[in-house]
């Protein structure tokens, strides 16, 4: 009786782990493709709708400008959600997420242009963009933790990473909805033709709150709430007692996040106002990129689960993008479509392998009762300095020096970067007692 009690406990763990990372995956999706869609946007047709009267170049730096203000954003979102994720769980504050991207991304496609309210449609454009972006700030965390805080026993890293998996998927979608948009002649594109992935999302979030609605809050979180021991005021005692962790999670997240903006947001831009590519064309080669993503970003969580030292793991994903990012510009800069689709798609690998190890890696160096909080934090801080900027400081490199090497140089930088905070940061504890990488620590927390 014992047994058969114990085996089938076991599947109900196992089947409510599965839905849980079903759940942060289709979440994630929708939220991802509303952030992503306004990037695409801002590279495409932004400058002529809401920065009319700025020249083609410097509308479309302001038109990033305006991206990047989701990105600042995004800290503020972790630390409001995180506060109320620590304190009261994953799953309430997940479908709050998920409402508010919804509904500032669907205001954003029924928005009046320039030519019809003025100055106001910008201003009304980032207040806007501001929601979106302290809504993702608190999303990204929370689903994570909801799939990997239900993951079996060492198979954290890749129940996290059906929540890292949203993000390809979600531009992968965003990227479709703008290649069909795109067929339009340009004076409808321009005057509404862009607004129909935007007004799509209200469907999607229908659908989406369906999904989270039914995933169970995660063992690790209310374990803490039936014992009370969730932190008073999380992101004091993260700020106060890791510090150096939450630097070095900057650091580590960079080019997970930033590739991505140099290829579908920046490279964008180039390829088709430098470059003699047109807007179908540059969205048919990200397109093949995105789905590349797709496919192989999933075998970066079971590289990671089977070879157990992660910082081998993590060197073996990152060394090959300090050659294949660089190849990538001077592939697309040949304007040969078969070689720019190449370029592109290949430069993908290595980074959305290490994307998918990220959020578990990231996640087990920090105490279940500040987790929520510290990743978001080392995320969208990430974000907002380094993954956001990326495409306006390539485009300012670009309009100052005439050269994409600089910019090249600057990629390369940041996968530096990333490596070096990665390796840096696994040396330290592990706190979650169902990874492989390392024993869990005695102690509830490590000051950094």
């Amino acid at each position: 009786m014992g047994a058969t009690m114990s085996a089938s406990a076991a599947r109900e763990r196992k089947k409510t782990a599965k839905r849980a990372g079903i759940g942060a995956f289709i979440g994630s999706t929708i939220e991802w493709f509303d952030f992503y869609i306004y990037g695409t946007a801002s590279a495409l047709v932004f400058g002529k709708v809401f920065f009319p009267e700025l020249d083609g170049a410097v509308g479309t730096l302001v038109a990033f400008a305006t991206f990047w203000v989701g990105f600042l954003a995004r800290p503020l979102g972790g630390i409001l959600f995180g506060h109320y994720g620590d304190r009261l769980g994953r799953k309430k504050t997940l479908v709050i997420t998920l409402l508010m991207m919804g509904v500032s991304t669907t205001l954003i496609g029924l928005l009046p242009s320039y030519s019809s309210i003025g100055i106001a449609a910008p201003v009304l454009l980032v207040c806007i963009r501001m929601v979106q972006g302290i809504g993702l700030g608190g999303e990204w965390g929370g689903s994570v933790l909801i799939a990997s805080e239900h993951a079996p026993k060492g198979k954290s890293v890749l129940y996290g990473a059906f929540a890292q998996q949203g993000s390809p998927v979600g531009n992968t979608l965003s990227t479709i909805a703008f290649l069909a948009t795109s067929q339009m002649p340009d004076d409808a594109f321009v005057s509404w033709g862009w607004r129909v992935p935007f007004l799509a999302s209200a469907g999607l979030v229908v659908v989406g709150l369906f999904v989270r609605m039914k995933v169970a809050e995660s063992p690790a979180m209310a374990d803490l709430i039936k014992k009370k021991e969730v932190a008073k005021l999380p992101v004091a005692e993260v700020v106060r007692t890791q510090p150096l962790l939450i630097a070095l999670g900057v650091g580590a997240c960079t080019i997970g996040l930033s590739a991505t903006y140099f290829k579908s947001t920046f490279a964008l831009s180039w390829a088709t106002s430098s470059l003699d590519f047109d807007r179908s064309s540059f969205l048919t080669i990200i397109l093949v990129a995105n789905i590349t993503q797709v496919i192989v970003q999933p075998f970066g969580a079971v590289i990671a689960t089977k070879m157990r030292s992660w910082s081998r793991a993590v060197t073996l994903m990152l060394l090959p993008e300090l050659v294949l990012l660089p190849l990538m510009f001077v592939l697309i800069g040949t304007e040969n479509y078969a070689l720019a689709m190449l370029g592109v798609a290949v430069a993908t690998i290595p980074h959305c392998l290490y994307y998918a190890a990220l959020a578990g890696m990231l996640a087990s160096r920090f105490p279940a009762r500040l987790r929520y909080t510290s990743i978001s934090l080392c995320y969208q801080l990430c974000g907002t300095l380094l993954g956001g900027t990326t495409p306006i400081i390539g485009q300012f490199l670009l309009n100052r020096t005439g050269s994409i090497t600089v910019v090249i140089g600057y990629a390369v930088f940041q996968v530096v970067l990333t490596l070096g905070c990665m390796l840096l940061l696994l040396k330290r504890p592990n706190h979650d007692e169902r990874a492989l990488d390392e024993p869990a620590p005695a102690t509830a927390a490590v000051p950094a």
